[in-house]
């Protein structure tokens, strides 16, 4: 090789040496750049109205007594599918993030924990299992809170269940699950509770519009008497029933159609367009 293709090679090198370090300079800029506005727009969302920073909701949680007879309902009979479950929870981490103000509350009555349903999470006495369901637009979350001694999945809880679950109760959370338009209501729900009776989930029961005072009445109302339509303003359009869950939780399935659907939808469409993004 000669001298002037030597040099001629040696400049190459050097302008292909000198091109990438502008590069490795200009994305380092560039980068440092995008990372600054990161933090300040990290900055600006701490300081926005507390709606702004939020994602919606992400689910619901349920405290079963029966593990495996929950979960079967919420996806073998409604469909859900299932997330993840982990379990086994102890230690002083978790009883203090779940149960400290119920052992405030048991310390400021002279009580025992244990006596006003709290369980011994710290020291492993009492364990927390957890499954996540997916549905369409929620996640529904099942725990169930046990002795160190029943397995995984049990059908004994550490606390007995609440008993005569009343909606009225101050407190008393219902879940509602959202029936398709097209879908024959008073049919879904003789459907829906013939299929939990087939698996044993006797307490799986609809209330009707017509008053009964025994179960054979309930049973032998008619099928029409199933769904409670809306027509005064301004739920007209809304569809409801109430029905007990497997474990005695207060459901609810609807359908919103017509006027009341439209509210809800402009509603949405309005907060969509005003919430700081």
């Amino acid at each position: 090789m000669t001298d002037e293709a030597d040099n001629a090679t040696d400049m190459d090198r050097r302008a292909l040496l000198q091109t990438a370090g502008a590069a490795v300079v200009t994305g380092l800029v560039v980068g440092t750049a995008i990372d600054a506005r990161a933090a300040t727009q990290d900055a600006e969302r701490d300081e926005a109205p507390l709606n702004a920073r939020l994602q919606g909701v992400q689910h619901f949680g349920l405290t079963v007594q029966n593990m495996e007879r929950a979960y079967q309902f919420y996806t073998e009979v409604l469909g859900g599918t299932e997330v993840f479950r982990h379990g086994d929870f102890q230690g002083d981490g978790v009883q203090n993030t779940l149960l400290a103000d119920q052992e405030i509350e048991a310390n400021a009555r002279g009580v025992n924990p244990r006596t006003i349903g709290v369980p011994d999470l710290r020291s492993g006495a009492q364990r927390l299992d957890v499954r996540f369901i997916q549905f369409d637009n929620m996640v529904l979350e099942l725990l169930q809170y046990r002795e160190a001694d029943q397995p995984m999945g049990s059908a004994k809880s550490f606390a007995e269940p609440v008993e005569h679950m009343s909606p009225a109760f101050p407190r008393m959370m219902h879940i509602c699950f959202y029936v398709r338009d097209d879908v024959d209501f008073n049919k879904f729900i003789a459907d829906l509770e013939a299929e939990s009776a087939r698996r044993g989930m006797t307490q799986v029961r609809a209330n009707r519009t017509i008053r009964v005072m025994t179960e054979a009445d309930r049973k032998a109302a008619p099928r029409s008497t199933n769904t409670n339509r809306v027509t005064a303003e301004p739920s007209n359009g809304w569809e409801l029933i109430y029905c007990k869950g497997p474990e005695g939780e207060q459901l609810e399935f609807v359908k919103a159609l017509g006027p009341v659907k439209k509210r809800f939808s402009e509603a949405l469409a309005k907060r969509q367009q005003t919430i700081v993004r």
